[in-house]
């Protein structure tokens, strides 16, 4: 049995953007262009590059949240764009998804004990009483407090609104979590924090997460494998340390020399 709970293979997606000087013309942008990858159950890999590389939309499309011109995503190999309705639904609660904004991502008008537990309830998981304690452990296990329930969003800092979206992302118990650049609105000093909590989760649940990010000074502490993205396609890929101490690809290598510090490291 394959130890690969993810892969996309020869995922293309374009847009239309339209173009001229009223508008008429329109040009075609390939955000996703050939590419194939596969997450390892367990593992952490790693899609990295800059802004309009391809990175965001091939998480969205891998979760089905947008669709795809061409290629297959397979989830413990079953092809999900061939799922009814009703399937997806079901296997939504193994694949969740850790945002980028914290601020954004949360109701401001649900208070947090609501917005954790929402995924059991429309999962239909458990009693009242059931999920208001799994949301309460899950609360204290992100690093937060069980009381917290009953506040809002606006009432915790960036760091601990990042973890009501863990809680919220973990509480059901998934097998993959996408983290689209989870620490890039956090303060350094936050963003350790937040990447010591992911690493922890994953080890206590067996996870596998699927880690979106531009910064490859992130990516180290967090990745087995990484995969490089360049106008919509993948320019280079490896196990992380392999990487960081022999890119191929100059694209790869230019990432790598705009990390502050890393050649006095070097040194």
């Amino acid at each position: 049995m394959s130890d690969i709970i993810l892969s996309g293979k020869g995922l293309i997606k374009t847009y239309r953007q339209r173009s001229g000087k009223f508008g008429f013309g329109a040009t075609i942008i390939k955000a996703l262009d050939d590419v194939s990858i596969s997450v390892r159950q367990g593992d952490t890999l790693a899609v990295v590059g800059e802004s309009g590389s391809g990175k965001s939309t091939l998480a969205r499309c891998l979760l089905q949240l947008q669709p795809l011109d061409a290629g297959e995503v397979l989830f413990e190999g079953r092809d999900l764009a061939a799922l009814s309705g009703k399937e997806l639904r079901a296997v939504r609660r193994d694949l969740q998804m850790v945002f980028q904004d914290p601020f954004a991502s949360l109701n401001p008008r649900m208070k947090v004990g609501d917005i954790v537990g929402e995924g059991l309830v429309i999962h239909g998981l458990g009693d009242v009483q059931e999920r208001r304690t799994k949301v309460m452990h899950m609360l204290e296990r992100v690093g937060l407090a069980a009381s917290d329930m009953g506040k809002y969003p606006h009432e915790f800092s960036g760091g601990q609104r990042q973890r009501i979206g863990i809680a919220r992302a973990l509480v059901l118990q998934p097998k993959l979590v996408v983290c689209d650049e989870p620490v890039s609105a956090l303060d350094v000093s936050i963003q350790a924090q937040i990447l010591l909590l992911l690493k922890e989760l994953q080890r206590e649940m067996g996870l596998s997460y699927l880690f979106i990010s531009h910064d490859l000074r992130v990516i180290r502490h967090v990745a087995d494998e990484v995969v490089v993205m360049h106008r919509g396609r993948v320019v280079e890929q490896g196990a992380v340390e392999d990487l960081y101490a022999n890119p191929r690809e100059e694209y790869t290598q230019n990432l790598l020399n705009s990390i502050p510090g890393r050649h006095r490291q070097a040194a």
